[in-house]
């Protein structure tokens, strides 16, 4: 275990080189939580391919980085078969030792900063019922439930369905 305390982690944005250990992570953690297999985003083509998916003009993703790996990110990026002022909270996974220290907070700021820099004015996000305390955060963030899902993201495993006006 590394003698790097949280405080001395940061978030920064993704580099090419965090793609591999971005792909385990999202893996690791979505099979924690049984969220594998058709209709999860574990089988995105992009879970290999961070960097390259999210570096343009219209899409962000960030990590936290310890020093020495990384423990978690998230992006955000157009909703895909959404209206062009939507965006979607994406791919935001911690590792166990990224977890109960505020990231996740961090994460969801730095993200809605980027998407309304980016003029989006609505921020959607899925995710599954049981990751119980990612949803309390996005209520505490100000998400609010949907009904049902929007856009066309192929994630039919997903449950729970959030969004926020930016």
């Amino acid at each position: 275990m590394s003698d790097i305390q949280p405080k001395e982690w940061k978030l920064r944005p993704i580099e090419a080189a965090d793609n591999a250990q971005m792909a385990v992570i999202i893996r690791a953690v979505m099979t924690e939580f049984g969220a594998v297999g058709p209709g999860y985003s574990i089988l995105d083509p992009e879970v290999d391919q961070i960097f390259e998916t999210y570096n343009n003009d219209h899409s962000a993703f960030f990590v936290v980085d310890t020093g020495e790996r990384i423990v978690g990110g998230a992006g955000v990026a157009p909703l895909d078969g959404g209206s062009a002022s939507v965006c979607e909270l994406k791919k935001m996974y911690f590792l166990p030792e990224g977890r109960g220290k505020g990231f996740g907070k961090k994460m969801i700021d730095i993200c809605l900063q980027a998407a309304r820099e980016r003029d989006f004015k609505k921020c959607y996000l899925e995710t599954v019922e049981r990751m119980s305390a990612a949803n309390g955060l996005y209520q505490k963030m100000g998400f609010r439930k949907l009904a049902c899902a929007m856009g066309n993201t192929g994630h039919g495993g997903c449950d729970t369905f959030y969004a926020l006006d930016l």
